[in-house]
């Protein structure tokens, strides 16, 4: 079968072209040049596109799927069998993301944003700034 244009792969995935040209910039995709300069991918490329999809939706990074991806032989499209081997590694990944969800909609069930409702029963009141050497943000909220 005929190798997929850029648009091709778009419509396919309902992934923006600078996408997956950002995506290709990265390392995660690749292509073959015509001789009009012209990208050309692979009908396996529809598979990887899901495949950093579905990561992307797991909460990874695109660092992190950079580096699953090189650990598959001869950097080849994802199987459901390496879906299977790769998710498990994220498995404490995802467990300490939920605890963290968990965590803010316990913790802020009234609040609003940023601003506080009360800041005599915020859980995040920080009076004179005392948690800034524990790091910038809500680091309550952090495990």
């Amino acid at each position: 079968m005929a190798a997929l244009t850029i648009g091709q792969v778009a419509h396919r995935t309902g992934v923006a072209t600078s996408a997956l040209r950002y995506w290709e910039e990265l390392g995660l995709l690749t292509s073959v040049r015509t001789a009009g300069n012209q990208r050309r991918y692979d009908r396996s490329t529809i598979r990887r596109v899901s495949f950093i999809r579905a990561a992307q939706r797991v909460g990874l990074t695109l660092e992190e799927i950079a580096a699953a991806l090189t650990t598959l032989p001869q950097a080849r499209t994802p199987t459901a069998a390496d879906w299977a081997r790769l998710s498990r590694t994220w498995r404490q990944r995802l467990d300490d993301q939920i605890a963290r969800i968990e965590r803010l909609r316990d913790e802020l069930d009234s609040c609003i944003g940023c601003g506080c409702l009360s800041l005599r029963s915020c859980a995040l009141n920080n009076p004179a700034d005392t948690l800034a050497q524990r790091g910038p943000g809500a680091v309550l909220l952090e495990p």
